[in-house]
């Protein structure tokens, strides 16, 4: 039975979309008027720009005045997925263009745009470079005004997630078929590739220095941590048994920890160094000495879990905006917006024991999370606190 309140569909998403800027310092969101940028240190509102539409994701570049912006929601600022406000089902109409605005916020301007043919799934953006995300192919660029392409666009299997990771060195996006991974040097411009999983790929994450990535596909049961430039599996650790939606992956900054959200309203903290080592250590594990046994028992007796979890809110929304598939491959629900859905369980490190989690939609929250002791001598992770961050 379904106890959780049934909000009003007619009143939001308020919150379509969140993204952290390069530092994890402030995260941006996407709204049906505008963006705002929001401190990550406590939630609170740094600043609010209206444009007169909705923004389905707003992409800041470090702590500069500058955000690239992609039109979205009911009605979108910029073309984009052109609905009829008059439909409650946000019907698609055609358009010819799909636009990607980079937008000086300090005079309050659009200094360029770029212009696409296909629907745009999201924007990375770091002070070198621009990529831009569509649900087939993947568009790099250098950061100027105007952005110059640095190569000819990459295909891509359907990506309506966006998913790419942008780090130090290395940018790392889906391949032409499922499961597979593509690395790209940003230096040499160099590409490998390897088949990270099976199924389509569900959640990519990037370490500071860019020596580490992490994938997740959408059955959601493992993740993997593979070396670069080396392309090597370091480690696959074990969310569950049961399968999944990842939301989000993220290394600390000093690259030992690996945070992992789901749909299940979970956060798990994998320990790198641990789950690199060949063999379990039993003292530590979950199943103890049967993780021992080998092939007597099966894998997951032996597989790396988490050495700490807690719940963050995922929050209520109105029917029809829950996370209720895993499921790469699904039509977007919401014009603009990654994914189709607002974002949730955005996970973003403040320092090494520090990170937040984060969540757009109706009921838009900003958690705090930080790593400490327990009385046994064993590490865990606590809420520190939270807030609906549209409040205030």
């Amino acid at each position: 039975m379904n106890t959780r309140p049934v909000l009003d569909p007619n009143a939001g998403p308020y919150a379509l979309s969140a993204s952290f800027n390069a530092d994890n310092s402030c995260f941006s969101v996407a709204l049906e008027s505008g963006f705002r940028i929001i401190s990550s240190s406590n939630g609170e509102t740094k600043h609010t720009r209206e444009v007169g539409g909705g923004i389905g994701c707003a992409e800041l570049l470090g702590t500069t005045k500058y955000v690239a912006l992609v039109g979205g929601g009911k009605q979108p600022k910029f073309p984009q997925n052109k609905v009829r406000p008059e439909d409650s089902d946000w019907v698609h109409v055609s358009t010819d263009t799909y636009e990607v605005q980079i937008f000086d916020d300090a005079n309050e301007k659009v200094t360029t745009a770029l212009e696409f043919k296909t629907p745009v799934q999201r924007v990375r953006m770091t002070k070198t470079h621009l990529v831009v995300v569509l649900l087939n192919t993947i568009g790099i660029y250098r950061m100027k005004i105007p952005p110059e392409k640095l190569v000819p666009d990459y295909e891509t299997v359907n990506n309506p997630f966006g998913l790419c990771a942008l780090g130090e060195g290395v940018l790392v996006f889906p391949g032409r078929t499922p499961g597979q991974l593509k690395f790209f040097n940003l230096a040499t411009k160099q590409v490998s590739i390897t088949t990270a999983h099976n199924a389509p790929l569900r959640a990519l994450g990037v370490s500071q220095k860019g020596d580490m990535v992490a994938t997740a596909s959408e059955k959601g049961t493992l993740i993997r941590v593979w070396s670069y430039p080396s392309c090597t599996k370091l480690a696959e650790l074990r969310r569950g048994v049961d399968d999944a939606a990842i939301f989000s992956l993220a290394f600390s900054p000093n690259g030992a920890l690996l945070a992992v959200t789901s749909d299940k309203s979970t956060l798990h903290l994998f320990d790198i160094a641990s789950a690199s080592q060949p063999k379990p250590d039993p003292s530590k594990h979950k199943w103890g000495s049967l993780s021992l046994a080998g092939p007597l028992l099966p894998r997951q007796f032996s597989d790396t879990y988490s050495f700490t979890s807690a719940k963050f809110e995922i929050g209520d929304e109105p029917l029809g905006w829950g996370p209720q598939t895993n499921s790469a491959t699904f039509n977007a629900a919401i014009p603009g917006v990654p994914g189709g859905r607002p974002t949730k369980g955005l996970v973003g490190w403040l320092d090494n024991q520090t990170l937040i989690v984060v969540g757009a939609g109706q009921d838009a929250r900003w958690e705090k999370f930080a790593i400490g002791v327990d009385q046994m001598g064993k590490r865990v992770v606590y809420r520190e606190g939270w807030r609906r961050y549209l409040d205030v």
